[in-house]
């Protein structure tokens, strides 16, 4: 029993500091976090099982795909912790929650994508909404000429 209580009071205390960094365990937080999994997962899956990726050539998983898609992640993590860093120095709490927020976003988005690379039915707005970040995101005005 004593062996247990160290390892939790070891892991309770590494997981404190590492939530300290990124400026505290709070719903936004724990929101990126989950959705984050649930986006990668999917897109498992959108490989995996239906074929339907636009990550790889034939639309199959790729283990190359799938360790970017890790990469990207780390790195949005990282992004979360220089914010919460600047908000610390600045004294202020918007920067962090802009961040994670803005990340989250991306997320949903890349979730509703995965959702209908499997086929599922997604409703025209949603669809439409995609396609404008989509486009504006890659830099284009989103306007037919």
């Amino acid at each position: 029993m004593e062996i247990k209580t160290a390892v939790c009071t070891a892991a309770g205390a590494i997981g404190g500091f590492i939530a300290s960094l990124f400026g505290g365990w709070d719903a936004a937080t724990g929101t990126l976090l989950i959705c984050m999994a649930v986006d990668y997962i999917s897109g498992f899956i959108v490989a995996g099982v239906f074929h339907a990726s636009k990550k790889s050539a034939n639309g199959a998983l790729e283990s190359r795909a799938g360790w970017k898609g890790l990469c990207r992640k780390g790195m949005t993590l990282l992004i979360v912790l220089i914010a919460a860093r600047l908000d610390m120095a600045i004294g202020s709490s918007y920067i962090r929650d802009g961040v994670i927020i803005g990340f989250t976003a991306n997320e949903v988005i890349s979730i509703t994508e995965n959702a209908g690379l499997m086929g599922l039915p997604l409703p025209a707005a949603i669809t439409k909404a995609i396609d404008i970040l989509t486009t504006n995101a890659a830099g284009k005005d989103g306007e037919d000429k």
